[in-house]
């Protein structure tokens, strides 16, 4: 009974730490004044050449500063990590790679859509590249702590001998 109850908190934990999540990335992503969401300039911006932001982040990264490149490029990717942390954990339909890959794709997608509708942001299609390659690293994080959980329930911490002792049998 004891397991029982540890389990439930632990999921209303983590479901509390994703909605928090969304909370804080809805708001850096649709609301942060100091990251240029102010609401007084209201016009279109896009971008549905793929690479081109990041090519000119990349070619202008003197110009522009560290930060802002930061920003602009590690920034998509980390934000979206947890995404793909969080997703496999929560619901076990989105235990397989592909469709972890395609939610953080589409949530992407919803994110720019939004920005461009609302006029608070830009759609970037780079942006949709680099949020889903954070959700792919936030799924590879994933699988690798269900693996070091695996492995310290059995009480082997090494991976390669686990994975040698697979092949054998």
């Amino acid at each position: 009974m004891e397991e029982k109850n540890r389990r439930k908190f632990v999921r209303g934990v983590e479901i509390l730490l994703f909605a928090a999540y969304l909370a804080v990335l809805c708001y850096f992503l649709f609301f942060a004044e100091n990251l240029g969401r102010a609401f007084t300039e209201r016009e279109y911006h896009y971008n549905l050449m793929p690479l081109k932001e990041i090519r000119r982040f990349i070619t202008y990264r003197h110009t522009l500063g560290f930060w802002s490149v930061s920003l602009n490029l590690a920034g998509n990717v980390v934000a979206f990590i947890p995404f793909g942390v969080f997703l496999p954990r929560l619901f076990p339909g989105c235990r397989k790679f592909f469709l972890t890959m395609l939610f953080g794709f589409e949530f992407s997608l919803c994110v720019e859509l939004i920005q461009l509708v609302g006029k608070v942001g830009s759609f970037d299609v780079d942006d949709i590249l680099l949020n889903t390659m954070g959700g792919i690293l936030g799924f590879c994080c994933y699988r690798v702590s269900v693996r070091l959980a695996r492995n310290r329930r059995s009480g082997d911490w090494s991976m390669e001998e686990n994975d040698e002792k697979k092949k054998s049998l």
